[in-house]
């Protein structure tokens, strides 16, 4: 019934001369795709720290020291960056001392949205056809009380339904491979499937827990209200089958869910 869109790239750069060593998102295997990759380059006895986009909508990234403690750069790490779709950005020269040897473990965190967004008050299309039952509205105390998820309907939808735009934008980010779902684990919050849309106010739609290979859309892709996405599913940390709907924006490195007027629904608790 919620998802977390976050993730941290974690790198351990070798010094003296050997190369550097990166992980994948959050270290763990089987998990989201990261949003951005960490990129170094040696030049001129410093390292270039670069981010790259991997999504078709603008993001906002954070490089920090890890574990082993400073290092001299320029910016001052934490150093923090935005970078447009698809784009890269230098985000710090980093500057061992001369002669240092071992590792440098850096830390990558990114987040969807720029926090230059500025929502306008429209009404959303409802993003499914027909009758629909709202099994949890803003501020459900079962899992819509935390920033990204506090305003989102969880509408109950049979595995396969058809999901339809509730905004016309660009498709910013998908995850269409995950099975599994339940309350097991909380790492279940992060394995679901989902759709995100950017707007042109620069508010994000997300529509979650579809089904397995339920995308219907590709990353780029420029959508209609009203167009079909994808099939409503059962995945991540979910009770049963249903579409998690949000939209959101990035306020300073966090993803805050919003108040929304939809078409015919109430979003009651």
């Amino acid at each position: 019934m919620t998802i977390r869109t976050t993730f941290c790239l974690t790198a351990m750069l070798m010094l003296a001369g050997l190369p550097l060593a990166v992980g994948g998102a959050d270290g763990r295997s089987n998990g989201p795709a990261a949003i951005a990759t960490l990129r170094i380059e040696p030049a001129d006895g410093e390292y270039l720290a670069w981010a790259d986009n991997r999504l078709a909508g603008p993001i906002e990234v954070i490089l920090r020291p890890g574990a082993g403690g400073d290092v001299p750069s320029d910016p001052h790490l934490p150093a923090r960056a935005s970078i447009p779709a698809d784009g890269s950005v230098l985000v710090a020269r980093l500057r061992p001392a001369s002669g240092r040897s071992g590792s440098l473990r850096l830390s990558l965190e990114g987040v969807p949205g720029s926090s230059n967004s500025r929502p306008r008050d429209v009404e959303y299309l409802p993003p499914l056809q027909g009758p629909a039952r709202i099994d949890q509205g803003f501020g459900g105390s079962f899992s819509h009380e935390d920033v990204q998820n506090l305003h989102a309907l969880d509408f109950a939808a049979d595995i396969g339904t058809p999901i339809f735009a509730a905004r016309a934008g660009t498709v910013m980010q998908v995850e269409a491979g995950f099975r599994a779902s339940g309350l097991a684990s909380g790492d279940g919050r992060a394995r679901a499937n989902f759709i995100r849309i950017l707007h042109d106010d620069g508010s994000m739609a997300l529509y979650a827990h579809l089904a397995v290979d339920g995308v219907q859309v590709r990353v780029g892709q420029q959508v209609q209200a009203g167009q079909r996405i994808g099939l409503s599913g059962n995945t991540g940390f979910s009770t049963g089958p249903h579409l998690h709907f949000a939209v959101q924006v990035n306020q300073g490195m966090r993803l805050v869910s919003i108040p929304f007027r939809m078409r015919g629904v109430i979003p009651a608790r």
